[in-house]
């Protein structure tokens, strides 16, 4: 079995631990693994690496890779030039697989979704793999609450492991809810199983359009296919789409009250991830690296970062898209980065920020080296706090070790590198007008960014 694990999304729902360079899938939210790696090791058990897909982003690419390597799962990762939805996503992948093995099966996993894989799992699994050869298979959980959140599934005739789907449905009301939980409806995961060429035949007829669009290369493909996601353009259109039953823990963590939810607690009901201290406090969900103290505080998300501040009644943590937005209004840069961002060489984290000056703490991976570059409107102080630095600065190449630091002239061409196996941590001190990125000129770059 092939696996495609969609992980372009760009989603700020869990802002501002989340932001759009860094979105929830990628943010080890319980304990070390990230919820993309967690899907990965989830893929593993019925893929091989060589047999797992990654469809991402230009953004996220980097972090992909290096998050495949924490876990030493090397997949495929596919880039895409812009993003389109879930159909074309899907599209791109299948027909990738479908160009290695014309009667592959595929499962499809999103990136950002908790599962629980109890052997109720595996059997969904297996039943759905039974009936991709007339049907494209989608996976129903079955539903504990009457949830106003998720899109519905309205099973039909039963096939034996699973039902012909008689009818999808949107996001309900209570009553509405309610009133599918008795009648049987599920949850719509959106997590899919098919055989490569009844996907792509049935993609041909009832979405011709991004069919037809994949028929050039990946660029000119993505300037054509409309922008759809695997319901709309394929599922709701096709007679021939089964569900299969998922009884399993499931969510899709959409909200700081669904994190709540499916975290542990303490004896008052809080989750705490941090150092937290009240006399009354109860249901909260804290996070924060420094010491939060509340009196007379319950049910609150207080979810404190570097740069952030985000309080309000957990009850209203779905509604943090009115905060984004209005970010995106000011062009505020802290709805797209964290103080600390990831690089392909490593990170970068702000440290004190001015009009004239800048100080950054830079972490270069073992045996990595950031690209080859200058600037026209600042210089740079490097001073080496932790590791060895090979330094390229003018004509220059040299060894800077720790505490001992270098100055970099604005327009001069300058490169930093790490020899060594273990991190190199520098201070960098940038004095300019212009202390953007925006300020920088790639001259060689070992990862072929622009």
């Amino acid at each position: 079995m092939y696996t495609i694990i969609l992980a372009g999304g760009f989603g700020t729902r869990l802002f501002p631990l989340s932001r759009s360079s860094y979105p929830k899938q990628f943010i080890p939210l319980f304990g070390e693994i990230s919820l993309f790696q967690k899907a990965v090791l989830r893929a593993a058990r019925f893929s091989k690496p060589d047999e797992i897909f990654v469809v991402t982003n230009e953004t996220h690419k980097f972090l992909v890779e290096d998050q495949l390597n924490q876990i030493n799962i090397p997949c495929n990762v596919l880039e895409e030039p812009c993003g389109k939805n879930t159909l074309p996503a899907i599209t791109y992948a299948s027909l990738k697989i479908y160009e290695r093995n014309k009667e592959a099966v595929i499962l499809v996993l999103s990136s950002d979704q908790l599962l629980d894989e109890t052997e109720a799992y595996t059997k969904a699994i297996n039943a759905a793999e039974k009936l991709t050869e007339k049907y494209i298979v989608t996976f129903g959980i079955v539903p504990t609450t009457p949830h106003t959140g998720y899109g519905y599934i309205m099973p039909g005739d039963d096939l034996k492991g699973g039902y012909k789907v008689s009818a999808f449905v949107e996001k309900p009301d209570k009553h509405t809810a309610e009133k599918y939980l008795k009648e049987g409806y599920l949850w719509n995961a959106g997590i899919f199983c098919f055989s490569a060429d009844l996907f792509l035949e049935e993609c041909r007829k009832y979405a011709p359009e991004v069919f037809s669009a994949f028929s050039h290369d990946v660029l000119k493909a993505y300037e054509q296919t409309p922008k759809i996601s695997i319901d709309y353009g394929l599922l709701e259109k096709t007679p021939n789409v089964a569900v299969v039953p998922l009884s399993t823990e499931w969510n899709d963590l959409g909200s700081f009250e669904a994190l709540y939810s499916v975290s542990d607690k303490d004896n008052e009901g809080n989750v705490v991830n941090g150092e937290y201290v009240t006399p009354d406090g109860k249901n909260n969900i804290i996070v924060s690296d420094k010491l939060i103290s509340t009196i007379g505080i319950s049910d609150m998300a207080i979810i404190d970062t570097a740069d952030v501040l985000m309080i309000c009644p957990k009850n209203q943590t779905q509604n943090i898209g009115e905060i984004t937005e209005l970010l995106r209004q000011k062009n505020d840069e802290r709805v797209i980065t964290h103080t600390t961002v990831h690089r392909p060489w490593g990170t970068y984290t702000t440290l004190l920020r001015s009009e004239t000056f800048l100080i950054k703490k830079l972490v270069v991976a073992p045996h990595k080296r950031i690209s080859l570059q200058y600037h026209n409107h600042r210089s740079e102080h490097w001073v080496v706090v932790g590791g060895l630095a090979e330094v390229t600065n003018g004509e220059k190449i040299f060894q800077v070790k720790t505490g001992e630091s270098t100055f970099v002239p604005a327009g001069t061409i300058h490169r930093l590198a790490n020899p060594e196996d273990v991190p190199l941590e520098v201070i960098e001190v940038q004095n300019g007008d212009i202390l953007t990125e925006e300020d920088i000129v790639r001259c060689d770059d070992d990862f072929q960014r622009k």
